[in-house]
């Protein structure tokens, strides 16, 4: 079809080695520098580089590394590749010129609009410009870094093939040198542990552990993928309210003998019933229970059983909340089975069955189901085992607080609600509303809703999307190092902590007051912990090692002189640095909001930085031994950490 249609431009087709002329095969993942398109005549492209992977509800939220993605980067080209697209968005072209675009930001999944099951609101990927479109460093000034040390090799790239030579284990060198006297070279180290001495054009090069060195003029290095020369950042979120004054408003489970309900002796799929219209989908029927039966005297009440195909259920007996199961990314399929406890006569079984997300991927993900499809059962009857999967089943599609729009302010006068001490908490089927005026200022808002359990968020509205801080992430988080293959599971953080504790407000949808904020909550939450907060930096840091190649190496040639490198700290504007919380010339330990000192330290450390950067919203700090009062240790490699908190 597509070729049919003549347009005279290629079309692009990413993972599809059989795509045909004058279809370019394209390749998307974390590593692509053994890829080839199908055709020689057709240009190398990577259109999917990810720079990171999504959070889902229920795990830890997976970091990859600046290092490792400028590795990856700069391997793809000098394997000849001319074309990479960041995921999420930017790109760097080499197929006729070299563009340096790096607008690659990451984003909020609204509504109910998260592309696969139990994704979460959050879809900030990792990626250099956060889901705030804050920079997200190191990783932002370390691929702009890289792109400018591609630029300076455009020259060679796109004129010819590398000419490629292995100097030792685990080392490759690529040359790209043209007959008009262009020089470009990429050295690299290949080993995840130990870093290389390698010799070339008669001078020494030291690589770093997993790493690729960067020689516009085939002499001098102006980039390595290892070395961080741009800032890290630790942000913070900061109440900029009150608590907020709080109604609620609580619903009833839906009953059969509602107008909009319809039955069926069969347990039907969610989707096909709710044309995923909503989340949320009512299964109802009536059990009767004998005044003969065994469990109304020993008081052993029966228990209920029912098995869905995901991805979440509430299960209420007679109007109250007996129990919640979920499944998960990995497995959205569940069974709740428990004890429930019924009276004699006619008793009211509500299953509320909840959809997270429709499947995006997978074999035939067409065909997988969402609902409670059974078997249910209610086994410790005097029968034994009851098998409730075939008798008369009631259906209602979504909430009544949905039918009512209770979301926005004219929907919501169709309903009494309650406040001040009568305000519901800890309670299902939840629906709470208040108002707010906007903060003043440019920062970046979002919602802490720590306090809360599973529901979604509306503001003037506008739905921000599902919230889920109930759901605590799995697994174990480790120290990361960058060297290595990376995968989702290698860097990851905010284990034993919610998976999604902030949703993202923006500036754009509100109004200077008067702001109206709905949330609904499933099952249970305390409205009076959520804060409306704003991301702002808490401290910038930078890892100067005093070898760092910089951009500015190459000026050393024509001028003589030797340039140091420098430590670059800058706070977001509106603030500035308040205080030096570490500084360490020598071989300090640990990562950005955990340094520590090491074996070797100039007690001058601290001096330059205060006097350089104290009350500015911007400074540098040239590592060097005389700023710090002389070498601390002579002969060792060293490099200057420092911290600096922003206010």
């Amino acid at each position: 079809m597509a070729v049919g249609l003549d347009t005279g431009v290629p079309w692009v087709m990413c993972k599809q080695q059989d795509a045909p002329d004058p279809v370019i095969d394209t390749c998307n993942g974390y590593y692509c520098e053994n890829y080839t398109p199908n055709q020689k005549y057709k240009p190398k492209m990577w259109t999917e580089n990810w720079s990171g992977w999504y959070t889902e509800f229920g795990g830890a939220v997976p970091r990859r590394p600046a290092e490792d993605m400028a590795f990856s980067t700069a391997r793809f080209i000098q394997n000849g590749g001319s074309f990479v697209n960041y995921y999420m968005s930017g790109s760097l072209d080499l197929s006729l010129k070299c563009h340096v675009w790096v607008q690659y930001h990451g984003g909020t999944n609204f509504g109910r609009t998260s592309g696969g099951l139990f994704i979460a609101t959050s879809y900030e990927y990792d990626a250099p410009l956060d889901e705030y479109g804050l920079l997200n460093e190191p990783k932002w000034g370390h691929l702009r870094d890289l792109h400018k040390a591609i630029k300076l090799c455009e020259p060679a790239l796109v004129s010819v093939d590398p000419t490629v030579t292995w100097p030792g284990k685990n080392l490759e060198v690529h040359v790209f040198k043209t007959d008009f006297g262009a020089c470009a070279a990429f050295l690299a180290n290949y080993d995840t542990n130990s870093s290389a001495n390698v010799t070339f054009e008669n001078g020494q090069y030291e690589l770093p552990p997993w790493s690729i060195s960067i020689l516009p003029d085939c002499k001098t290095t102006v980039y390595n993928t290892a070395m961080l020369g741009s800032q890290s950042s630790q942000m913070k979120m900061t109440a900029v309210n009150s608590e907020f004054t709080w109604q609620s408003y609580n619903e009833e489970p839906a009953s059969s003998s509602a107008d909009e309900s319809v039955a069926a002796d069969a347990l039907w799929e969610q989707i096909n019933v709710t044309r995923d219209s909503t989340d949320y989908l009512w299964y109802i029927t009536d059990i009767i229970i004998d005044p003969n039966e065994g469990f109304i005297k020993n008081g052993q009440n029966p228990v209920l059983t029912a098995m869905s195909a995901g991805h979440a259920l509430h299960v209420f007996i007679n109007g109250q909340l007996s129990g919640t199961m979920y499944g998960s990314l990995e497995y959205p399929k569940l069974t709740f089975s428990d004890n429930v406890k019924l009276m004699v006569g006619n008793n009211k079984i509500s299953l509320l069955s909840v959809s997270v997300g429709l499947p995006n991927v997978g074999l035939h993900f067409e065909t997988w189901n969402v609902g409670v499809l059974g078997p249910v059962t209610l086994s410790g009857l005097n029968e034994g085992t009851r098998d409730l999967s075939k008798q008369k089943w009631s259906y209602k599609i979504g909430l009544e607080g949905e039918a009512l729009n209770l979301n926005t302010e004219s929907g919501s006068t169709s309903v009494e609600w309650v406040e001040g001490s009568s305000l519901a908490k800890k309670q299902p089927l939840t629906w709470y509303k208040t108002t707010f005026s906007t903060p003043e200022g440019n920062d970046p808002l979002a919602l802490d809703m720590i306090s809360m359990g599973k529901g979604q968020i509306w503001i003037n509205g506008l739905s921000i999307g599902r919230h889920w801080p109930g759901y605590i992430a799995r697994g174990k988080c480790w120290d990361c190092n960058y060297a290595g293959t990376y995968t989702d599971k290698k860097c990851r953080t905010n284990c034993g902590k919610p998976s999604q504790r902030w949703y993202h407000v923006p500036r754009s949808w509100l109004k200077p007051s008067g702001n109206y904020l709905v949330v609904f909550e499933e099952f249970g939450g305390d409205p009076t912990g959520i804060f409306l907060v704003k991301r702002t930096a808490a401290s910038v840091c930078a890892d100067i090692y005093e070898r760092m190649p910089t951009l500015k190496n190459r000026e050393m040639l024509h001028s003589g002189k030797l340039v140091r490198p420098k430590a670059h700290l800058w706070c977001p504007e509106g603030q500035r640095i308040s205080k030096i919380a570490f500084a360490s010339y020598g071989l300090p330990q640990g990562s950005c909001g955990n340094y520590r000192e090491g074996s070797c330290h100039a007690h001058k450390s601290y001096h330059a930085p205060e006097k350089n950067c104290i009350d500015k919203q911007s400074c540098f700090v040239t590592v060097d031994p005389t700023v710090f009062g002389g070498d601390p240790c002579p002969g060792t490699a060293k490099k200057f950490s420092v911290e600096a908190l922003c206010s």
